[in-house]
Parts: C-alpha cells; structure tokens; sequence
C-alpha cells in the first residue's frame, strides 16, 4: 500500500471513487433522486484544478489501484474528499489519508483544521 499525492490525470478515477463511496455510503441516509444530483457522472473540470492547487492524496494499493481520497484545501484550511471504494470501507483508508493531511497541514504551518461531514458510515 502506497499513499501518495494524485496527478491530474487520475482526476476521472477520483471522482469515480467519490461517487462510488457517496452512493453506498449515503444509501440509508438519502433518497435515490438525491444521490442522482449529488453525483453525477460527469466531473467538473474544476475537480481536476482542485487535483493539481492542493495537497489531494490518494491510497494506491497494489494489483487494484486507487482505493481512496482525501485533500487538504489550502485555501479554507480544511480536510475534504475523503471517499473510500465500497469494498474497502472499514479499513482505516480512510484514517490513513486523514492523518496524511494533517502531517502536511503541520508542515505547512496549518494551526487549525475543519472537516465537515454530511454522515458518518461506520462498517
């Protein structure tokens, strides 16, 4: 297992991930219209400015690939995007990719961090 930042390249895989993550995830919590409009399957490009202006790191595990996302943005000083594929739920990807950005938040100078969730998915 290798945790490493993204390229723009990976942008579509990314948001894939993220999709994947929000729509197993939020299952109980929201209803199929919403899941719909809140992931769509075309990414904004702006995703993939998001990708190359910020800290977005990535779980890669070998013989599968990227498993999971999380990013520092630099701007408003908070974790986002932190998405895991539904098969690797509860495996602490996500933990991992947290405590990723927090070591570059403190190496960046960061006192403060926010993190905002819609719901907790515990597996």
């Amino acid at each position: 297992m290798k945790i490493r930042l993204a390229v723009p390249e990976e942008a579509e895989e990314c948001w894939n991930i993220r999709n994947l993550s929000i729509r197993e995830g939020c299952k109980p919590s929201y209803c199929a219209q919403v899941l719909e409009a809140w992931t769509p399957e075309a990414m904004p490009e702006h995703y993939r400015e998001v990708i190359t202006e910020n800290p977005f790191f990535v779980v890669d595990l070998p013989d599968v690939g990227l498993v999971a996302t999380g990013y520092l943005d630099l701007t408003q000083g908070s974790v986002e995007a932190i998405f895991t594929l539904p098969d690797y739920f509860g495996k602490g990807f996500a933990s991992l990719i947290i405590e990723t950005i927090k070591d570059e938040a403190i190496k960046r100078g960061l006192k403060q961090l926010t993190l905002t969730s819609t719901v907790l998915v515990a597996t």
